[in-house]
């Protein structure tokens, strides 16, 4: 069973290819957006922030490039 692709090895970065592919980025896009949003609200300096939406957008662009390494063609 031979299945497309999701993802598509750029370097070191991987481009999504089908429709899964860009829900996946833009979903891990959102939910970043979301928590930077939130975090923002109520940090008083940019190092705040940066503290703050360190523990929830690393993780978030690990998860989406263990995925696109599992749902790519290398």
């Amino acid at each position: 069973m031979s299945t497309r692709p999701w993802f598509k090895a750029a370097g070191l970065f991987y481009l999504p290819v089908t429709w899964q592919g860009m829900a996946c980025t833009l979903a891990t896009l959102a939910f970043c957006v979301q928590a930077f949003l939130a975090i923002d609200r109520h940090s008083h300096s940019a190092s705040d922030t940066l503290f703050g939406i360190f523990p929830y957008v690393v993780p978030a662009f690990l998860l989406l490039n263990w995925l696109a390494a599992k749902k790519s063609d290398a």
